[in-house]
C-alpha cells in the first residue's frame, strides 16, 4: 500500500514541475512578444495621427 502511494505522489510531483516549465515558458514567451510590440509602437510612434 505505502508503494502504491510513493508511486502516486512522484508521479504528481513530475507533473507539477513539467506543468511549472510550460507556464514558465509562456511567461518569459508573452513577456518577449509584449516588449516587441511595444518597441514596434514606440518606433513608428510619429507615423500616428489622432
Amino acid at each position: 500500500m505505502e508503494e502504491k502511494i510513493y508511486k502516486m505522489m512522484s508521479g504528481s510531483g513530475a507533473l507539477n514541475i513539467a506543468v511549472g516549465v510550460v507556464t514558465l515558458i509562456g511567461g518569459i514567451t508573452g513577456g518577449v512578444l509584449l516588449i516587441i510590440s511595444g518597441a514596434r509602437l514606440l518606433a513608428s510612434k510619429s507615423k500616428i495621427l489622432f
